[in-house]
């Protein structure tokens, strides 16, 4: 018995009758068309001219949407059946994780790539041949990427001018590009406050619906979105803040809980009394360790909270685990669950505690941590839309400043890169014999595409530009980029057109291995479904 496949020759059946499975050229090219069309998603998106996407659940009930112009986050919210778009999928989501930025790069990368491939395979070049040129072609490409960085860390001023280049790059393409300057000494400011550190926890981001996304500012210290219980004071100056993780809420008899039987409501009252006795000794142990705030994780009901408060104790509750975590690092305390040892508790401090307004809403502020590098940022926005887009597009700014501060080594933006990268690969495939050749000019032509679809999205002359900024870059002008606003060939340093170069090691990288990857696939088997007992 079998079955006959997609080009009708009749098989032997092993597999289940269920399975499926694709053979030679019908699974190379359903590999092809997955990630092709992947790379075609997100490919408007690419660039400061690049377009948003609406991103709506599939499930009626659910009503939010998202709009957004980021690779990842469009990539993370489609479901697809195509195993090599998982791939590319894959690669997007790992390089949002590791560097921040370049996520639409690294899967139109990888899409342009094996567009050439299916070229060079129509015309008979074995994949094997074809990976072979394209390693040679990757690593002549990352050998100029590395020649051509710039590294200005030793000089403060010029190495903040770069920070702020790059954090712009990375917002021009994003939601805050009408508030640029404003966002790019945000971002910078809170990221160097890290002192090197790639903590991103210590910058809190807090979004608040209401103004405009100008009104968002840097505030000193940290923010925790709590109020102060009613009957505490307000404001503590260098006090000692306990952080705790523990129940505070036994101060009534609990019915649900467990059954009690008694034979007269006397028995009951004793009951309450002695719960209200153990909650005494309780908060007698906490405020043994002479705490000036107490900052629990968990509820704190009224009698607990009365009994500190009379001690002259700002209580805070219900700072949920992020708040807790954040803090503890914060103010530098331990979190405490038990009471019993006050001399080995580590408590918190910092200058001031208050409450302020942001918007409508009260929150507490804590200035002059124990870890001077927190910082919260509060963004301000009309919708929870543009607060959500703000966000993401913040917290790429962040990741890519973090790495540009851990590896300080920046490259040109607007195609120049990817147009030099390009120029090595085409002199390595004039000294290379043999079919490889055509692969490495493959790969060439891949990482000029980048650059046009770019100058595409903004409505240029592609073909023009890219020719026109190909010989600007062959005569020897190291700084060549486009100038996406004029429409032409303009000055990246000038323009302050930055990148930083582990953003563009790590697409180049990922999205070679991806194609790699997929190119070498030429068998997609399906398993059956596992049958439920009774069906």
């Amino acid at each position: 018995a079998g079955r006959a496949d997609e080009a009708g020759n009749v098989n032997p059946q092993i597999f289940d009758e269920e399975a499926e499975e694709s053979k030679g050229e019908m699974a190379r090219l359903t590999s092809f068309v997955g990630a092709i069309a992947i790379s075609e998603l997100v490919k408007t998106t690419l660039g400061p001219k690049g377009m948003d996407k609406i991103l709506k659940s599939a499930d009626p009930n659910e009503q939010k949407i998202t709009v957004t112009n980021d690779g990842a986050t469009i990539l993370k919210s489609i479901y697809v059946d195509n195993a090599a778009a998982k791939i590319l999928i894959d690669i997007s989501k790992t390089q949002d994780e590791e560097v921040g930025d370049g996520t639409t790069t690294v899967a139109v990368l990888g899409g342009e790539l094996l567009r050439e491939a299916e070229q060079l395979i129509i015309a008979k070049i074995h994949p094997q041949i074809i990976i072979q040129g394209w390693r040679l072609a990757k690593d002549a490409a990352r050998k100029t990427l590395l020649s051509i960085a710039s590294d200005h860390s030793q000089d403060t001023a010029v190495f903040r001018r770069d920070l702020e280049s790059i954090a712009g790059t990375t917002l021009s393409s994003k939601l805050l590009v009408q508030e640029k300057e404003h966002f790019v000494n945000l971002a910078v400011d809170a990221v160097l406050r890290l002192r090197g550190s790639d903590d991103l926890k210590l910058i809190q981001i807090i979004k608040k619906a209401g103004g405009n996304l100008r009104d968002s500012f840097l505030a000193d210290g940290f923010i925790l979105e709590k109020k102060i219980a009613s009957k505490s004071p307000k404001v503590k100056i260098t006090p000692r803040i306990l952080v705790a993780n523990t129940p505070m809420d036994y101060d009534k008899i609990k019915i649900f809980g467990s059954k009690v039987k008694v034979d007269s409501i006397d028995k009951v009252a004793e009951i309450e009394a002695a719960e209200r006795e153990k909650m005494k000794r309780k908060v007698d142990k906490i405020l043994a360790h002479k705490p000036s705030i107490f900052i629990n994780r968990q509820l704190i009901y009224d009698y607990p909270e009365s009994l500190m408060a009379e001690q002259g104790v700002m209580v805070i509750e219900h700072a949920d685990f992020d708040g807790v975590e954040r803090l503890s690092s914060v103010l530098g305390a331990d979190i405490l669950s038990t009471f019993d040892s006050p001399e080995t508790a580590k408590l918190g401090t910092c200058e001031l505690v208050d409450e302020i307004m942001i918007g409508e809403d009260k929150v507490i502020r804590f200035q002059g941590c124990h870890e001077g590098r927190a910082s919260t940022i509060v963004l301000r926005g009309a919708s929870t839309h543009i607060l959500d887009e703000a966000e993401r597009s913040l917290h790429d700014a962040l990741c890519v400043l973090t790495q540009t501060i851990k590896n300080s080594k920046v490259v040109y933006g607007g195609g120049n890169t990817e147009v030099t990268m390009a120029e090595a690969t085409d002199e390595l495939a004039r000294s290379i014999p043999g079919k490889k050749s055509l692969a490495i000019e493959a790969y060439g032509r891949a990482l000029r595409k980048l650059p046009m679809i770019v100058a595409d999205n903004g409505g240029l002359d592609s073909a023009e530009i890219i020719s026109q900024l190909r010989a600007e870059i062959h005569n020897g002008n190291t700084r060549a980029g486009i100038d996406i606003n004029k429409g032409c060939v303009g000055d990246m340093e000038e323009l302050g057109i930055k990148e930083c170069l582990r953003v563009k090691e790590q697409a180049l990288l990922a999205a070679s291995e991806a194609a790699e990857m997929i190119l070498r696939v030429d068998e997609i088997v399906k398993a059956a479904p596992r049958r439920r007992e009774g069906y």
